[in-house]
């Protein structure tokens, strides 16, 4: 396999098609078919077919073509490190950041690193893990700010811990609920929740199972975005679970509310999350950097709302 090869079969995949990767190329379609078909013969594989939609890749294909973007992640993540030393740093960072992070702490981590590398582009994906999984597992993403469950494949990824958060079960102010003190309580109302697929069962048995509750899983909505899960919180009088911080932060306080149940939960861990054995780059270092001096700072602050935020965090570094 050769570097050009897997370029095009990249290229090919996010377009669509030949002509289009071509033209993201900035090469010929001839070139780029010959690319493709030299990689198909030397792996005696079909990676593709042609459809009159543009390209479907085979299930060899989407293998590769997994593989092939990690490959040009590392190759990038060089040129970053060789440029950073050579007093050009430039490149691309792209960071999954958890909701409640994106929320209180993340416009200071950015102006931070905007100032310590200015030639980076900077690329922010709101990172529910169900939406950073598979673009950590392709390389897409350098790295996500999150929580791994368990339960979740740790033989994928690794996590460093940062802090640790509460949770609960969260509603809107003057839900009809709001003074339960029980998850048997909420059993026959509506939920939106969000998990990555290999995560249900871990968070069926937080929630629900180990506390003797069983829910009609009808019951559940899955959002795989803040917003959605905000608007059937508010609009929908859907109850949700996560971190408590959340009923503390804008935009949030004042419209949602953390229930004081009788049931704990355990407390959930925000690290950094990166697939194993995949070394951070100098961007992705210093990202982590600023965030962890912004986090301390509000951490030391005498201020009434960042004491608020305090309330349900516990830094580990």
């Amino acid at each position: 396999m050769k570097l050009h090869q897997l370029q095009a079969l990249i290229a090919s995949a996010e377009t669509g098609s030949i002509r289009a990767a071509a033209r993201s190329l900035e090469i010929s379609q001839a070139a780029v078919t010959k690319a493709l078909r030299e990689l198909e013969t030397s792996q005696q594989l079909p990676l593709f077919t042609r459809t009159a939609s543009g390209l479907n890749f085979t299930e060899y294909g989407k293998v590769l073509l997994t593989h092939a973007r990690l490959v040009i992640k590392q190759l990038e993540h060089a040129q970053t490190e060789l440029d950073h030393m050579r007093g050009k740093a430039q490149g691309r960072l792209c960071v999954g950041i958890t909701p409640w992070v994106a929320l209180t702490f993340l416009p200071e981590v950015v102006l931070a690193f905007r100032e310590r590398m200015p030639q980076i582009k900077l690329e922010l994906f709101e990172s529910l893990m169900a939406v950073a999984q598979p673009l950590l597992r392709d390389g897409s993403m350098d790295f996500a700010i999150g929580q791994l469950h368990p339960t979740q494949s740790t033989q994928e990824f690794a996590c460093e811990t940062l802090l640790d958060y509460q949770t609960s079960v969260l509603v809107r102010e003057g839900h009809a609920r709001r003074h339960a003190r029980s998850i048997h309580e909420l059993l026959e109302e509506n939920w939106t929740l969000n998990y990555a697929p290999d995560g249900h069962d871990g968070l069926m048995q937080e929630l629900f199972w180990k506390h003797g509750a069983q829910i009609d899983e009808n019951r559940i909505v899955r959002a795989h975005s803040l917003a959605i899960l905000q608007m059937m919180v508010e609009q929908a009088d859907m109850c949700t679970w996560g971190p408590s911080i959340v009923s503390t932060a804008p935009p949030f306080l004042g419209r949602v509310v953390s229930l004081g149940l009788t049931e704990q939960f355990e407390p959930r861990q925000l690290s950094i999350v990166t697939r194993r054995n995949g070394a951070l780059s100098n961007p992705a270092v210093c990202f982590t950097e600023c965030l962890l001096q912004v986090i301390r700072r509000h951490a030391r602050s005498a201020k009434k709302e960042d004491r608020a935020l305090f309330e349900t965090l516990r830094l580990r570094l």
